[in-house]
């Protein structure tokens, strides 16, 4: 018997992946992207048109934009051509180019897709051009770079541009019920299970598919070492259904990490939600964006240095512990490397978090930069000049310069340290916040023992 079952499954005709066996064949089949593909929405309104138009497709991996672009080529009955920029060159452009216009000659339309479409150079891009612009090709990109930055203005400018989300937990959960119910019958998940897999999927549907479709490979292999190694009637019938758990996922399947691009949007967008949270004073959110982005591997040397600047942007003279620990918690990491010193970024971020806020620092330095940037090169006044030499104190260098610690308060009340005819500035605009309240009090005061100083 057991002979029967794997000479039969070696005569099996391969089977196409699973992803493409559950490919959506139209608009209604798509699971997300609702705000695209809704009632009323850009791209349903696109499809009942019936006229295709040039597009950007833009999203995170797994989200449905190689399916949108060969739906669109089926729905407006259009040949297609796909490219992918990581494979393709100019050849192979001409060569699309030209058989889009064989194609033309016979009364067909063609949509060419180009896959990473950020990933050709801005002269690879402009190949494109007279082509979208006489009509010969309908361009659909995808990219998961904002096209902003990678896609040519003169290309984005013949394009819409349409932004794909992450497939949701439910959405998820729809494309795992559907996959099961199409191709995976003979086996059967429990809750935490299916938990896991779209836990590990990410929002990615491409990736669930891949996931599901690892898992029934798994299977097979154990009905095949079941049958095997256990003898006797009855052991096909009790194992050729498989139910699977959580732990035979941990067991079975490989622990990707989470979708993180250390170099793109979701890199970038991750970072700013972490310096954002702690500006917001949300400890639990910074935490929640630190661990995220250390779980996706991102360098904790880098969010290190991320950190620090948090606490020097956003605390300032607030509280100048912060300083110190962001600093403390970068040096206990290259001390102790990952894991343990992981800890520390977390304690700094926590603490980060809490902090007073004030960016009175920040914006001052930054106007400071402004100004000069802007403004000539005022001498410096003779008061403040340095006189080390004898004829430098003839010229009057250092002349009149009054010692603060010899006055009053140590504070030469009155002086000027600014070169002559500029007013007050006022860059620098303490909060009321932690310390930062006690060094405004304090130059207050002295400001006013400016003007009893003036007045005398």
């Amino acid at each position: 018997m057991s002979e029967d079952l794997f000479s039969s499954a070696a005569n099996e005709a391969p089977q196409a992946p699973l992803a493409e066996q559950l490919r959506p064949q139209s608009p209604d089949e798509v699971i997300g992207q609702q705000h695209l593909l809704g009632p009323g929405k850009p791209l349903r309104l696109a499809f009942e048109s019936g006229q295709p138009h040039s597009m950007i497709l833009w999203g995170p991996p797994g989200v449905g934009k190689t399916t949108l672009a060969r739906m669109m080529a089926t729905q407006f009955n259009c040949e297609f051509i796909a490219l992918s920029a990581v494979f393709s060159g100019i050849k192979e452009v001409r060569e699309a180019v030209a058989q889009a216009e064989m194609w033309r000659g016979q009364g067909r339309r063609t949509i060419l897709f180009v896959d990473e479409i950020h990933r050709f150079n801005k002269a690879q891009q402009d190949g494109f051009l007279p082509f979208v612009e006489s009509g010969l090709l309908t361009f659909i990109g995808a990219t998961t770079e904002n096209p902003s930055f990678e896609v040519n203005s003169a290309l984005l400018s013949r394009t819409s541009v349409y932004v794909l989300k992450s497939l949701d937990e439910t959405e998820m959960g729809q494309l795992f019920d559907r996959a099961c119910a199409r191709s995976l019958a003979d086996i059967s998940f429990d809750d935490s299970a299916r938990e896991r897999l779209i836990g590990l999927a990410d929002g990615d549907a491409r990736r669930l598919l891949n996931l599901l479709e690892q898992l029934r490979t798994a299977h097979r292999a154990a009905i095949a070492t079941t049958i095997k190694t256990k003898s006797g009637p009855g052991t096909i019938e009790t194992t050729v259904g498989l139910r699977v758990d959580g732990d035979f996922v941990d067991r079975t399947m490989a622990q990707n990490l989470r979708r993180f691009d250390k170099g793109g949007d979701a890199f970038y967008d991750q970072i700013s939600a972490l310096h954002k949270s702690v500006r917001g004073s949300n400890p639990d959110a910074a935490l929640y964006w630190l661990t995220r982005m250390l779980d996706g591997g991102a360098d904790p040397r880098y969010l290190a240095r991320r950190i620090i600047r948090m606490a020097w942007e956003d605390i300032g003279l607030a509280d100048p512990r912060a300083m110190q620990i962001a600093n403390d918690a970068a040096a206990t990491y290259e001390r102790m490397g990952s894991p343990e010193g992981e800890l520390a970024l977390g304690q700094a971020v926590i603490y980060l978090a809490v902090a007073a806020k004030s960016n009175a620092g920040y914006n001052a330095y930054n106007a400071a930069r402004a100004f000069v940037s802007k403004d000539g090169s005022r001498p410096v006044p003779n008061h403040l000049r340095n006189a080390p030499t004898k004829l430098m104190k003839e010229l009057g260098h250092g002349k009149a310069y009054r010692y603060a610690h010899d006055e009053p308060e140590a504070y030469a009340a009155g002086e000027s340290y600014l070169p002559e005819g500029m007013p007050e500035p006022g860059w620098y605009r303490p909060t009321p916040r932690g310390l930062e309240g006690k060094i405004g009090e304090k130059l207050m005061h002295l400001r006013e023992l400016d003007k009893k100083a003036k007045k005398t």
